[in-house]
């Protein structure tokens, strides 16, 4: 990616990205790089999640690397080609999403909420509208959460009528449809006194132990695509423009 003019208005957030993972599903067409790194529309997909960020004004970045590590780093650097600030917290064995983001613990410690996303997901969104949300609501977590025909595919969060996280049900593969989490998280800097050691999931481990202590979600109505599979991968490839348009307006 080119060197880019700084944007007009900037957010007052950091946001953490998840980029760590093996990617195990993807290595039959992604084999020798992190899946955030996956090629996409002549970029990797992870440019397009820093491009998105940077668009609406996010200017610190955290990366929680892991896999392939060195690959993304040298990719990316510090951020100033992209007029950005990027650090890194790399594991050295999996942690799971809760693992790594507690990991980065250290670069947000003067910070009292963050934006944590998967890299490996798209989600059509307004930042700046989902970290109002959670700040109005002053909850430990907000979660963007998206309806989808297939919500047996990727477990159902169930919401009440004041948009608080309720529950979640399970993975179950029927074709009922249903609000699935996107990825996408704006937490209260509280939320590492709920992460315990060691390798450990966001959305197995943690938010269902937390509910009680506020955990609300946002419906988004714009695109949402993974890459987590082959299958997922090739539609992101052939919609690779309509992700490009989604993330810059354009």
């Amino acid at each position: 990616m080119k060197a880019v003019a700084p944007v007009s208005t900037t957010l007052d957030i950091t946001a953490v990205l998840l980029v760590g993972g093996m990617g195990t599903r993807l290595r039959s067409v992604v084999p020798s790089a992190p899946k955030s790194l996956a090629s996409v529309g002549g970029q990797s997909f992870l440019e397009l999640l820093v491009g998105q960020l940077r668009h609406q004004g996010i200017r610190r970045l955290v990366m929680c690397s892991g896999y392939l590590a060195d690959q993304i780093e040298n990719k990316f650097g510090d951020g100033r080609a992209w007029d950005l600030t990027i650090t890194y917290s790399k594991e050295e064995q999996p942690l799971g999403t809760a693992g790594a983001l507690k990991l980065a613990r250290h670069h947000l410690e003067e910070v009292p909420d963050f934006l944590v996303m998967n890299g490996d997901s798209f989600l059509e969104t307004d930042f700046g509208q989902l970290l109002r949300f959670h700040r109005e609501r002053r909850g430990l977590a907000s979660m963007a959460v998206v309806s989808v025909q297939k919500a047996g595919r990727y477990g159902a969060v169930q919401v009440d009528a004041s948009s608080q996280v309720i529950g979640f049900l399970e993975k179950t593969g029927a074709d009922a449809p249903g609000l699935i989490n996107a990825g996408l998280y704006v937490f209260d800097a509280a939320i590492f006194e709920h992460i315990p050691d060691g390798p450990v999931s966001l959305e197995r481990d943690v938010f269902p132990r937390v509910l009680d202590r506020g955990v609300y979600a946002l419906e988004q109505r714009g695109m949402f695509i993974d890459i987590g599979t082959p299958q997922d991968y090739a539609r992101a490839r052939v919609l690779c423009d309509q992700i490009r348009s989604a993330a810059f307006g354009r």
